[in-house]
This record gives structure tokens, C-alpha cells and sequence, in this order.
């Protein structure tokens, strides 16, 4: 599920970055408990949304969902 690979990867990259789910979302400029639900895999967020999440990382979006 696309879903869960992306809350895998958004999960991995914030603990190699060694940032908490509020230093990420305050990077990502969203809120905290979103950054949650991602990781948890209970939202479904809109491409435009992935590629603002890719941004703090360094990376794509579709790094994020591969």
C-alpha cells in the first residue's frame, strides 16, 4: 500500500535526520499531529502535500512513495 511506504520512508528519514515528528513538521511547515497520522498511515495526502514533506529531506517525492 502506498500509503504505509510512505509513512515507512517518512519515518525512516526523520530518525536519520535525528529530528522529532515537531522539528519535521515545523521543516514541512504542517502541523504535528499530521506528521503523525502520516507515519501512522492514516491520511491520505495529496501529491502536492508529498512533494512539500520531500522538501526538508532533500529529496523527491516520488523518493518518498517508491
Amino acid at each position: 500500500d502506498v500509503r504505509q511506504r510512505l509513512a515507512t520512508n517518512l519515518r525512516r528519514l526523520r530518525n536519520h535526520h535525528g529530528w522529532s515528528q515537531e522539528d519535521y513538521a515545523d521543516r514541512a511547515g504542517i502541523h504535528r499531529t499530521y506528521v503523525s497520522d502520516l507515519e501512522r498511515a492514516a491520511r491520505n495526502p495529496t501529491i502536492s502535500l508529498v512533494e512539500k514533506l520531500a522538501v526538508p529531506f532533500g529529496v523527491t517525492a516520488s523518493d518518498l512513495i517508491a
